[in-house]
């Protein structure tokens, strides 16, 4: 997926662009301190990339979101899906 990034994205959008293009601390610096289910969600998500379950867990239950058990690849997919369309 070919994804031209748009400075107007908000956050969590971004971080999935930016974990997406290998820079997974920049991805977790947008979200770090938010607080919204969207952010919780990608939140969850980038502790799964890192290796981090005990803290994805916790982040999932933040966004109020079952922990996904399909691969990275296919949870990406399915966030940006979710909420680019936002």
């Amino acid at each position: 997926m070919d994804i031209t990034y748009d400075e107007n994205w908000p956050p969590h959008i971004k971080a999935l662009y930016y974990v997406k293009n290998g820079n997974w601390s920049r991805a977790h610096d947008l979200v770090d301190q938010l607080n919204d289910r969207s952010s919780a969600h990608v939140h969850a998500y980038l502790h799964r990339v890192e290796g981090d379950d005990w803290n994805a867990r916790y982040w999932y239950n933040r966004a109020a979101e079952t922990a996904y058990q399909g691969s990275l690849s296919k949870e990406w997919e399915s966030l940006w899906e979710r909420y680019a369309a936002e």
